[in-house]
């Protein structure tokens, strides 16, 4: 299976802002490869020879995808190998757990404010940072709801 030109500019693109969200690169390739792919599921050997990355590396960004819940994968009756795919099912999970993610850094910088007022120094910034956390907390779980409303 090869990639138009096209495609291999998704698949750095996507590569590049999952690196930038710090995730390695040969993994961040590999999502943007299972992204932009015609085919849903991909062996490891395609993902291998699509992105001319070593078996080690496409081993280890496979393993990493796989304990973040970013990719799975299926198995054929008949067929030894295993077909990786995104994990888009679990959009919903991925956004709770990073508004929970999002909730304790707040409360921790809550904390932060705190032992700095008690040593007399305010910080301004911080606590529109903390504002801002809190509204989003607040209403990104609306939205969703708002979202999945409109979809019924």
């Amino acid at each position: 299976m090869a990639l138009t030109e096209k495609q291999k500019g998704l698949v750095e693109k996507i590569g590049i802002f999952h690196e930038q969200s710090g995730l390695q690169p040969a993994a961040a390739r590999v999502m943007g490869l299972l992204f932009v792919s015609d085919k849903r599921e991909l062996t490891f050997d395609e993902i291998t020879e699509i992105l001319g990355i070593s078996k080690s590396a496409t081993s280890n960004a496979i393993n990493l995808l796989i304990q973040t819940d970013m990719i799975d994968y299926t198995t054929f009756s008949g067929d030894r190998k295993r077909y990786f795919r995104i994990k888009v099912v679990n959009w919903r999970e991925g956004l709770a757990r990073k508004i929970s993610h999002l909730t304790s850094l707040s409360n921790l910088f809550r904390e932060i404010l705190e032992a700095r007022k008690e040593s007399g120094n305010c910080d301004a910034q911080l606590e529109e940072l903390i504002d801002f956390m809190d509204y989003v907390n607040t209403e990104l779980p609306k939205l969703v709801e708002k979202w999945e409303a409109s979809r019924s």
